[in-house]
């Protein structure tokens, strides 16, 4: 994917030849609706939301000796690939497949054309939104939605043997153990330390859970995290882009072994896909899970359920495209310039005039605010102006050039962040004196509860890695 751009260089450099080898991988692209479930596609002025499935179906060659021949393919393992809308920075979230959650009614498209609605599921594991009841990975996209509250613009699905191609078209992924493995269920078998891994040994490496950590499905996570980082080097190395025969190679297996979206269903699509996602650096793409605990229900642990302490704040900072790296000199120096915003004098509450308007918190948040503003914390010159024009994710507070000590003022009451202030106009009320407007945004919690708690950091005890290091299983 991340190649894209060289290869389709290497193709058009070839002439007519190029153009019937493009019209080659586009007929190989296996693609399925996604039934209304995404945006309708990525777009290359916004942030960016890829669901990669992988699913444990066993079809293929040589793949029947893994055991359980009769999946139907589940959800075994789904990140949600995050890129920011700058391309400075992306996060890979890794979703649980024994996560307890709630699969809502799918509308899928049958092969005859018509719409058979597949109902949804109260409190069973992930992995059941694709394959079970004949869900396809559209109800995983509904799943997701309903889980996180971000709408993925694509889907890509792979499968045991896209593993297994991908790994050998590159000559092999580096990876790493800090003991020896020997697992007879994925059929790994190696020392510790460093190892170029593919084909079935790849497929091994990324399937063990057993050897590694607690044994579980939230230690084999992080193995393929490892796996994934180790694979996205090799796919941006000098030896990958300026090797023709591993382009090829690495086209044919690409396109052959994964299933996209309709919106994804042709060569030129993913290589506009390729060309955004080559502009990333891979220290600063980070790979993350959601934050998860036991499930409190059961007294044998198979299952977890969501870490409701962290877990929103994780979904909040993807939602609003921050990052969980430090990216960039230049976005120091805007954050420290949004910083100053809150340094200065302050007025006091009583000259503080601020309008409150909904964006899209809690219906009458707005009344609660205002009641809030004025009996407990002295903001009299305060009134509710009904609801905003259109929602917010976060909430903001606009003021005039003569009202920053105000500003300040309200955002120290409020626990604002210096993002939520906007400098910029004042608007007049219904008496004709300037006032600030406060818009309440989705992020809003309630009166009197502090708005600073997500500003860009990652929850306390949410494990993070980025893909320019490796890091050994253990």
């Amino acid at each position: 994917m991340w190649t894209g751009g060289i290869m389709a260089f290497v193709l058009v450099a070839a002439g007519v030849g190029g153009y019937l080898y493009l019209r080659h991988l586009s007929d190989n692209i296996q693609s399925v609706s996604d039934d209304g479930a995404s945006t309708g596609g990525f777009s290359k002025d916004k942030a960016i939301n890829i669901l990669v499935i992988g699913t444990d179906k066993r079809t293929g060659a040589g793949n029947d000796g893994y055991g359980d021949t009769g999946s139907s393919g589940h959800a075994d393992t789904t990140i949600l690939l995050h890129v920011s809308k700058d391309r400075s920075n992306a996060t890979a979230l890794s979703i649980p497949r024994d996560l307890i959650t709630d699969i809502p009614d799918c509308p899928t498209e049958q092969e005859d054309g018509s719409t058979k609605t597949i109902p949804g599921e109260s409190g069973v594991r992930f992995n059941l939104s694709l394959g079970q009841e004949g869900r396809t990975p559209s109800c995983t996209m509904r799943t997701v939605t309903k889980l996180t509250g971000i709408k993925p613009d694509n889907f890509m699905l792979a499968d045991f043997n896209a593993v297994k191609t991908l790994t050998t078209a590159v000559g092999g992924v580096e990876v790493c153990l800090a003991k020896d493995i020997n697992d007879p269920k994925s059929k790994l078998n190696l020392p510790k330390g460093r190892h170029v891994v593919q084909g079935e040994n790849a497929l091994a490496f990324v399937r063990t859970r057993y050897a590694v950590g607690f044994g579980g499905d939230l230690s084999r996570i992080g193995l393929q995290q490892q796996f994934l980082s180790a694979l996205m080097r090799k796919l941006k190395s000098n030896d990958t882009l300026t090797s023709p025969t591993k382009m090829i190679k690495l086209a044919e297996a690409g396109t052959q072994a994964l299933t996209v979206d309709s919106q994804l269903d042709s060569i030129n699509k993913l290589q506009e896909l390729g060309l955004e996602l080559g502009k990333l650096d891979t220290k600063n793409l980070t790979f993350t899970t959601i934050p998860v605990i036991d499930n409190p229900a059961e007294k044998v642990k198979a299952t977890v359920v969501l870490n409701d302490a962290a877990a929103p704040q994780v979904f909040d900072m993807i939602r609003n495209d921050v990052s969980f790296t430090e990216v960039k000199a230049q976005k120091k120096k805007e954050a420290a310039a949004v910083a100053a915003r809150l340094k200065g004098s302050k007025a006091d509450a009583a000259d503080v005039r601020v309008q409150i308007l909904n964006g899209g918190a809690k219906g009458g948040s707005a009344s609660t605010t205002l009641l809030w503003l004025q009996n407990d914390e002295g903001v009299s010159k305060s009134e509710n102006a009904g609801n905003a024009p259109a929602e917010l994710a976060k909430t903001t507070l606009e003021y005039g050039p003569d009202q920053a000590d105000q500003a300040r003022r309200l955002a120290d009451i409020m626990g604002l962040s210096g993002a939520a202030l906007k400098p910029g106009k004042s608007v007049t009320n219904a008496q004709g004196l300037p006032t600030m407007t406060l818009t309440l945004g989705r992020d809003f919690k309630g009166a009197g509860i502090p708005l600073t708690s997500a500003a860009g950091k990652t929850p306390e005890g949410v494990q993070k890695s980025t893909a320019d290091k490796v890091t050994c299983a253990k």
